[in-house]
């Protein structure tokens, strides 16, 4: 029996041609399982395609063309992070224990000052477009190019995945199915509409595609030919991705009469409990609660009665803000209170404004998991924390803070080490 493996084993280095195939003749059982079971998938995902995407495809009126050219010959992408192959066990719980780190790390100030800078320069380079764009759009120039900046600097970062097959995989086996399959069906509209070939919707991994990082249902509600030359690309041309930009927030309601927010300073007579989009106030009674700048001059339009909102993303651990309406168009761009605030924040500074005054206090990096176990005994004590996610957004900051006020604790309205284990 050794003598048969050794030849067997020298017949396929011969075949091969060099001393190197030994090492390959043969795969190690766990080597041919995993090869075996993602044979299985990719045969599994070629039946998927014309049995299930197709049908849905054709409703939508994509051509059977344009969809044999485009998914004829994909395979699914393995790279891509967050899938969940058929019959394998969901990556959920590794995301749920990940941690939770400061939101002041967002804010890195060598970024903000990089972009600052790039930014201010483009401002100048492209002021003619801008300035044809604010007028149709109504969206300040500072506010496009801030976007513009945070999603792909400025279109200096190229997206490198083929958004097909992003979508595809995703749809597939991602762990967000439901999210990547209409999407998938929203780009072969894009290769039947706008007769793009496969090869240019370029995306991340995520599947948001070009300079504005748009998903491919954006791109049809909100894309603009902003040059002129009949097209909408936002992975070549600048004035197509900010105008594209500036007509999605147009689209969501910006408010060209007002900024998107101001640093406050709180004074300790006010609760930090009061955070949020449901409890807007007239900002003539925020100034009578005694919010002022942060510098501590008075709040602009301090005797308006239009509508603003506190915002505190650390709790009392970080600056506070008060924002308007357009700060909630903003988070329709993504939906993280932080990226919003990075972007209103980034726009002062490319009008030549300066860093937060008040400083990110340091606190604990804690685990999703623990969030997540903290959001569930709170909701179950009968506090409002908004979606269990794991994630501390306005909702459970409010409830961290009336928890505190309840049991007699410094309110702070933002968790740490050792209040997560009181809670639960």
């Amino acid at each position: 029996m050794m003598l048969i493996r050794y030849v067997s084993c020298v017949f396929a280095v011969l075949l091969a041609g060099g001393s190197s195939a030994l090492v390959v003749a043969e795969r190690s059982p766990v080597q041919a399982q995993r090869s075996d079971t993602r044979q299985q998938v990719e045969d599994q995902f070629r039946e998927w395609l014309p049995g299930t995407v197709w049908p849905d495809a054709k409703k939508q009126g994509t051509s059977r063309e344009t969809f044999d050219r485009a998914l004829s010959s994909l395979s699914l992408d393995w790279s891509l992070p967050e899938l969940q192959p058929p019959g394998q066990t969901t990556a959920g719980d590794d995301q749920r224990q990940a941690e939770f780190q400061n939101p002041g790390l967002y804010f890195s100030e060598g970024q903000l000052t990089s972009l600052a800078t790039a930014g201010g320069n483009l401002l100048k380079q492209w002021a003619n477009a801008l300035m044809m764009i604010e007028q149709r759009y109504a969206v300040p120039p500072e506010i496009i190019v801030a976007i513009w900046g945070r999603e792909s600097h400025f279109g200096r970062v190229r997206p490198k995945h083929q958004a097909v097959r992003v979508l595809a995989t995703q749809a597939f086996m991602g762990r967000r199915r439901t999210l990547y399959y209409p999407e998938l069906l929203a780009a072969l509209r894009i290769l039947e509409q706008d007769q793009w070939p496969e090869e240019t919707l370029l995306s991340s991994w995520a599947g948001a595609m070009g300079q504005p990082q748009l998903l491919p249902s954006r791109f049809l509600r909100y894309a603009v030919d902003a040059d002129g030359d009949g097209r909408r690309d936002i992975w070549r041309s600048v004035p197509d991705s900010l105008g594209s930009i500036a007509n999605y927030l147009h689209e969501h309601g910006w408010n060209p009469g007002r900024s998107w927010g101001v640093e406050v300073r709180v004074p300790a007579s006010v609760s930090c409990t009061l955070e949020g989009p449901r409890q807007g106030k007239p900002v003539r009674e925020w100034a009578q609660l005694g919010l002022a700048r942060a510098d501590q001059t008075s709040l602009p339009d301090e005797n308006s009665d239009a509508i603003a909102f506190l915002l505190m993303p650390a709790g009392r651990l970080g600056p506070a803000f008060l924002v308007s309406d357009n700060f909630y168009v903003l988070k329709q761009y993504n939906e993280s209170d932080l990226y919003a605030l990075f972007i209103g924040h980034l726009a002062d500074r490319l009008r030549g404004g300066s860093s937060f005054q008040a400083a990110w206090v340091p606190t604990d990096p804690l685990k999703r998991g623990d969030i997540w176990a903290m959001q569930e005994r709170l909701q179950a004590q009968g506090h409002d924390v908004g979606k269990v996610d794991g994630l501390i957004g306005f909702a459970t900051r409010t409830a961290i803070g009336q928890w505190q006020t309840r049991n007699q604790r410094v309110e702070t309205c933002f968790p740490d080490a050792a209040l997560i284990p009181m809670i639960r």
